[in-house]
């Protein structure tokens, strides 16, 4: 059974080219009265300018050729491209994900007047609607797909920045980095971990590292493996790392999962391990004399 559009040619690509005008007014209009504007009015009639003659140009390379609500097929590229900025846009702009849509969607009403219009008859009305609908819903759930992707996107790298700045390193004295790590350590942060502190060993050239996990509630295995391939790493890079803030209840959690930190050192405080790494860099700290 073949489709309506696959029957006989549609006359949307045409409607879209000989009405763009009055198309294009109508439609700024309907966005505007349903309070779907962001930013300025003359954004909005740029995008609706823009999409429109995207539309057409697709609608027209298709027509005749294939199924013109086929939106993933080549002719549609550059709308694809265009409503997946617009998406992203209007995610950064505050828009819900109904607002982004109804962008698409809010060109039925104007484009269905249209085709009343010109159809010749209820039998090709009936045609030309369906043909528009799914056209037109293909292309709102585009945009939805894309506002997904957008947010997802956003989240990824606001996680990103999170991990970054909950692990800073700090240069606590000439040749000593300190990475305090407060909350829980995943294979995540671990990487995050390694990165940041790699890096600034080369850049400061630092000797000793203190990771300092006062501020990490619980040990398990995983954690203790991730801290075990940060010291390593560390020390491929040529630097001695020291695990401060080992707790009681951490030290007897270690003891009790067997793992083995006998390689490296390990202090209760955060102050021991750095006594402890100002006497390997063979450096000390006076305490000030009081003026007579």
């Amino acid at each position: 059974m073949t489709s309506p559009s696959q029957a006989r040619a549609t006359i949307v690509p045409a409607v879209l080219e000989r009405h763009a005008a009055e198309l294009l007014d109508v439609w700024t209009q309907e966005q505007t009265t349903a309070g779907l504007t962001r930013g300025a009015a003359g954004d909005l009639r740029a995008r609706s300018t823009e999409f429109l003659r995207l539309l057409q140009q697709a609608t027209a390379e298709t027509s005749g050729v294939g199924d013109l609500t086929a939106v993933h097929g080549a002719p549609f590229a550059r709308v694809r491209e265009f409503l997946g900025a617009l998406s992203r846009q209007r995610a950064a702009e505050g828009a819900t994900p109904s607002e982004t849509a109804m962008f698409v969607f809010s060109l039925k009403r104007p484009l269905f007047v249209l085709l009343r219009r010109e159809a010749a008859d209820a039998d090709r009305l009936a045609d030309e609607l369906w043909v528009a609908t799914e056209l037109v819903d293909r292309l709102g759930l585009l945009t939805t797909e894309a506002y997904q992707r957008g947010r997802e996107e956003v989240i990824a790298r606001q996680q990103q920045d999170m991990l970054e700045l909950s692990t800073p390193v700090v240069k606590l004295w000439d040749g000593i980095l300190a990475l305090p790590m407060i909350g829980t350590l995943d294979s995540a942060r671990t990487q995050v971990v390694m990165e940041t502190l790699l890096q600034r060993i080369v850049e400061t050239g630092a000797e000793v590292a203190i990771i300092d996990i006062t501020g990490v509630p619980t040990v398990d295995t995983l954690t203790a493996q991730h801290l075990l391939k940060t010291v390593t790493a560390a020390r491929l890079m040529g630097a001695d790392c020291i695990i401060s803030g080992i707790r009681p209840q951490i030290a007897q959690t270690i003891v009790h999962l067997g793992v083995d930190l006998a390689d490296v050192t390990t202090k209760a405080t955060l102050a021991d391990a750095f006594r402890t790494a100002l006497a390997r860099t063979m450096q000390s700290v006076a305490p000030a004399r009081h003026a007579r």
